[in-house]
């Protein structure tokens, strides 16, 4: 007798990654071209998109770059439509765009610097998932994926903005959960520690954060800077038919991190 086991693989997918083109957000729509699916790519700048969307393709899948700015609500729909239009019905969501405003501190956060964290991580997430969801919902499955944070769970002092709006995308990622799964849509969150992006390279690189890192070093159990790629299994584990009795559960990818 045998047995058939979980399967990881994505061919036949369709999947999107908004801010695609670097760090985690490129590592994920890689490691779902690896596994088969075709990637859509939604994000800012064109000429990092077009670099990415072509190593997609030369894993021998299809690929679109869009261009878009998730803040801008206008666009959202026309370019979740080009999205479907270039490459079919969409299979996986991944909400992964994000910015930080490292204010010091709410007594230092500004009204514009908050809005557009606010707009960017969890305004964002809730408008392409509800757009994304609309067109699931007539297949009657799909996954979302959303990008949280270890600041989703842990004070973040010195960027309250940021921590305010990945606390957000985990109760939005559970009530999203509930909600659509009658209608056969698994919604998730990824919540990476300190990975080595453009974003995080200040603390990497600056000697003025030279504590900080030793700080954060010695709190993670395994005692190192995580790499992107090291997100985007989780990301295809998510995605795939592997985790089909898994939602509202935000995966922490942190070293362990969060143990402590």
């Amino acid at each position: 007798m045998t047995t058939q086991g979980p399967s990881f693989g994505l061919s036949g997918q369709v999947a999107c990654v908004t801010g695609g083109n670097r760090g985690i957000g490129r590592a994920i729509a890689l490691g779902f071209a690896q596994a088969g699916a075709s990637v859509a790519i939604m994000a800012r700048d064109g000429e990092r998109s077009a670099y990415v969307r072509r190593e997609i393709e030369a894993l021998g899948v299809a690929s679109h770059a869009c261009g878009l700015d998730v803040t801008d609500r206008a666009a959202l729909a026309p370019g979740l439509a080009q999205v479907e239009e270039a490459l079919g019905p969409l299979d996986i969501l991944v909400n992964n765009a994000g910015n930080t405003d490292i204010s010091g501190g709410v007594l230092h956060q500004s009204e514009d610097g908050w809005d557009n964290a606010i707009a960017t991580h969890l305004t964002a997430t809730m408008l392409l998932s509800k757009l994304a969801a609309t067109s699931m919902i007539e297949r009657g499955s799909g996954k979302i994926i959303n990008l949280a944070s270890m600041y989703s769970i842990f004070g973040a002092a010195a960027l309250p903005s940021y921590g305010a709006a990945k606390g957000g995308i985990v109760q939005l990622t559970k009530a999203m959960a509930v909600e659509l799964a009658p209608h056969g849509i698994q919604v998730n969150a990824i919540a990476p520690g300190w990975i080595t992006t453009e974003m995080t390279q200040v603390a990497r690189d600056d000697p003025d954060w030279a504590d900080f890192q030793t700080m954060l070093l010695a709190r993670t159990p395994m005692g190192r800077w995580g790499e992107p790629e090291e997100c985007a299994g989780a990301a295809v584990f998510l995605a795939s038919d592997a985790a089909r009795f898994v939602t509202g559960v935000t995966l922490p990818v942190d070293g362990g991190y969060s143990v402590f």
